[in-house]
């Protein structure tokens, strides 16, 4: 990783090329299969050949400790680097630190530039991350119509956590007009693909019926499955249903939790 380490503090990027995009998915690739050196010489390549995501990934292997020594410090250089040449992922990571304010100076300004000109650019984690600005006024003044909007671009790239809350915000009527029927469609999304939260919040729409009908032998199945996940109040609501429940619905319910599987998103 030293090469890269030397690069980054050289003049400039080549201009980018579709070799060096292809790097990348090879590093990426390698990564997944295990080969740590091979992807770091992939990504050593990409970067060389104009792609400054290749500088991102080599960052996010300091910052994991991943075939090299864990430097945070380190990674936050090769971020800024790769931000500065126009990485999306990079801009969203390098916010973040700015945000969190543990390696890098704690500047609400500069998270705020970085991650939503990531979310700008079609980042989805930096839609979600944008969003989450705007819903808590960090950075920027408060506007949950805008949260919601960046949240519905990143939930058109299935990003899981930004489906949640686009959902609860049809849920709670914040930023889009309440429509619980809403929240239910997008948080079956989410619970299909086994997310404890939305699993959770099923099951609670069924209990009381909001937004879709109410089922008391759903909203059991659906506490079950995100009780086995760890989601805090599932096992009570759990326990709480299996005393209103018949023994033939609670056999009923913990079949359907049974045969169920999730279904990742596209």
């Amino acid at each position: 990783m030293k090469k890269l380490m030397g690069t980054v503090m050289a003049a400039g990027l080549l201009l980018g090329s579709a070799s060096a995009f292809a790097e990348v998915k090879t590093g990426i690739q390698l990564l997944e299969a295990g080969d740590v050196k091979g992807s770091v010489d992939a990504f050593q390549k990409a970067y060389d050949n104009g792609d400054a995501d290749g500088a991102f990934y080599i960052g996010r292997l300091f910052e994991l400790g991943l075939g090299t020594d864990k430097d945070e410090r380190r990674a936050a250089q090769l971020f800024a680097a790769a931000a500065a040449k126009g990485s999306a992922r990079a801009q969203n990571r390098l916010g973040l630190m700015h945000l969190n304010g543990e390696i890098l100076l704690q500047d609400y300004a500069k998270a705020y530039e970085l991650i939503c000109a990531a979310a700008d650019a079609g980042d989805a984690d930096g839609q979600f991350n944008c969003g989450m600005l705007h819903k808590t006024g960090k950075g920027t003044p408060l506007d949950e119509s805008k949260a919601a909007a960046y949240w519905q671009e990143a939930a058109k790239q299935s990003h899981v956590a930004a489906i949640n809350l686009l959902a609860k915000a049809y849920q709670d009527g914040a930023g889009v007009e309440a429509d619980p029927e809403q929240a239910v469609a997008l948080f079956e999304q989410t619970a299909s693909a086994g997310n404890p939260m939305a699993l959770f919040e099923l099951a609670k729409a069924y209990v009381h019926g909001t937004g879709t009908a109410q089922d008391q032998v759903k909203a059991y199945a659906y506490a079950n499955l995100a009780a086995v996940r760890g989601m805090e109040g599932a096992a009570e609501l759990r326990e709480n249903l299996e005393g209103k429940l018949s023994a033939e619905e609670l056999s009923q319910a913990q079949q359907v939790s049974r045969e169920w599987k999730a279904t990742p998103l596209p």
